[in-house]
């Protein structure tokens, strides 16, 4: 039974047909995810900003009680000047990014709570003024596995939803650079990549792990969402 807190889940597109394993296993994820909220009590809807105009998604994220971006493509190196061809370097998606940041710009302004996941993490940095690093190694496994486990290390006096010690997935190749106006470090890897970043005072999360991997999801992913809630109604 649900609450009718409505959760808007962002995601890029439906269908990848340069890529169809990589969409598969974002496909994956976001199913994951969607049931551990539906599972807290939430009523998530998944939208992606690839299909919508942009006025569409705006609306759906003005209606609902928090918002949600998810894993995908790099963030285009347009939006925070840095080099179009990196190692790694593949599709982007300049207007679903910009789609998502103007969401972020709204929930920022609106105190909707806003959670960031991987690229959902790294948007939230850029589009408050930071930059990524382009391109690093050991945080992405094989083409069997690519998940690789990281420590969280939190700083202190940060929330125990951000403390999942050794047990973040992570299967990525950038990461938070120059930190974004307003934003804080509230967890690092042992390497000093930033893990999760949050408003100074607005109810935005980001975290560079996947904690909406089946194996963890219901243990991890409700409680950050929470937490943004809980960060929203502080700064009401």
């Amino acid at each position: 039974m649900g609450t009718g807190r409505d959760l808007l889940v962002l995601h890029v597109r439906t269908q990848r047909r340069h890529a169809p394993k990589y969409q598969h296993a974002l496909d994956e994820l976001n199913a994951s995810a969607l049931s551990a909220f539906e599972d807290a009590g939430w009523e998530p809807s998944l939208l992606a900003t690839a299909d919508e105009k942009r006025l569409e998604v705006l609306a759906r994220a003005r209606a609902a009680d928090a918002v949600v971006i998810m894993g995908g493509e790099d963030v285009d190196p347009i939006l925070y000047g840095g080099a179009t061809v990196y190692p790694g370097s593949g599709a982007h998606e300049t207007a679903s990014d910009r789609t998502m940041i103007a969401v972020i710009h709204q929930s920022l302004r609106r105190e909707t709570p806003l959670l960031g996941i991987c690229r959902g993490h790294q948007l939230i940095n850029v589009a408050l003024g930071g930059t990524l690093i382009q391109h690093m190694r050991g945080h992405r496994g094989t083409a069997v596995d690519p998940y690789v486990r990281t420590q969280v290390v939190v700083a202190e006096g940060e929330d125990e939803a951000f403390g999942v010690g050794d047990q973040a997935r992570c299967t990525h190749h950038q990461a938070v650079a120059e930190l974004g106006s307003g934003l804080r470090v509230v967890a690092r890897a042992p390497d000093s990549t930033v893990e999760a970043i949050a408003h100074v005072t607005a109810p935005l999360i980001g975290v560079q792990w996947h904690p909406e991997h089946p194996d963890v999801a219901r243990r991890q992913l409700p409680g950050l969402l929470e937490l943004c809630v809980e960060l929203g109604s502080q700064a009401r």
